[in-house]
């Protein structure tokens, strides 16, 4: 049997897995990531850190394709990062061909032969419906970071957030929260199609990545937040390497 028809098969077992209950589901749905025309994307797939030794990949609907972490093509880069428990896909030259839906996908050996971790629908636009300043930003200990996030006018009147990957933890226009101590505050420009997010008081455990959203469209940012260089104490970190059996 040739690669194409095993994996034609495998996508068509997804939907009857699901239904059988073979197939463990812990992705978030009706999400849609919106990309400027000839732009990229970067998307994080985070995971159960028992499962870091397991294989993982980003499957296509489109092709019907499924490309297994640390491989790198022209245009798609699937990397792992165990020591973050996530792996990343990252597209570059989208073109419309590129619109469809995709998968986050990790290989559990369990009863539950695989486990679909996220599943996202991709929508290349001239004028993408929501879009962030800078897709990548860093601060420092203590600091702050504000982010712009871009929308539509067909987006005025839908709920705006400011969400983290890792925990789904949102936060919403016109709502003061705290995240482990950060303060987020979340401002819409009025009739200024966009919305600012100042995080202060910023920690270590706040590096990761986040994403604007207005409804179900949104757009990945990726948050550094480095020491503060007049911290005279260092923290250590690291544990010794501990393997874990991948139930899901």
């Amino acid at each position: 049997m040739d690669a194409y028809a095993k994996t034609k098969i495998f996508y068509i077992s997804i939907g009857v897995w699901l239904i059988l209950g073979v197939v463990s589901y812990s992705g978030w749905s009706k999400h849609v990531l919106t990309i400027l025309t000839g732009g990229s994307v970067t998307i994080p797939c985070h995971y159960d850190k028992k499962c870091t030794q397991q294989k993982k990949y980003w499957f296509s609907e489109i092709d019907e394709s499924n490309t297994y972490t640390n491989k790198t093509e022209e245009n798609l880069s699937v990397i792992d990062h165990p020591d973050q428990s996530l792996f990343t896909v990252t597209m570059r030259n989208l073109q419309d061909k590129h619109n469809g839906h995709y998968y986050c996908v990790v290989e559990t050996g369990e009863q539950s032969p695989i486990n679909i971790i996220y599943e996202t629908q991709l929508k290349i636009q001239s004028a993408p419906d929501v879009s962030v300043v800078s897709s990548n930003v860093s601060g420092h200990e203590g600091g702050d970071i504000s982010v712009k996030c871009l929308y539509s006018s067909g987006y005025q009147n839908k709920l705006k957030q400011w969400c983290r990957y890792k925990d789904q933890s949102c936060y919403t226009v016109g709502r003061n929260d705290t995240s482990q101590n950060s303060s987020v505050q979340i401002s819409d420009d009025d009739g200024g199609r966009s919305f600012t997010v100042l995080m202060t008081g910023l920690r270590l455990t706040d590096s990761g990545w986040y994403f604007c959203s207005a409804g179900e469209a949104l757009s990945p940012v990726h948050l550094t937040v480095t020491e503060n260089n007049n911290n005279n104490t260092t923290e250590v970190t690291g544990n010794p390497q501990k393997y874990y059996i991948c139930i899901v």
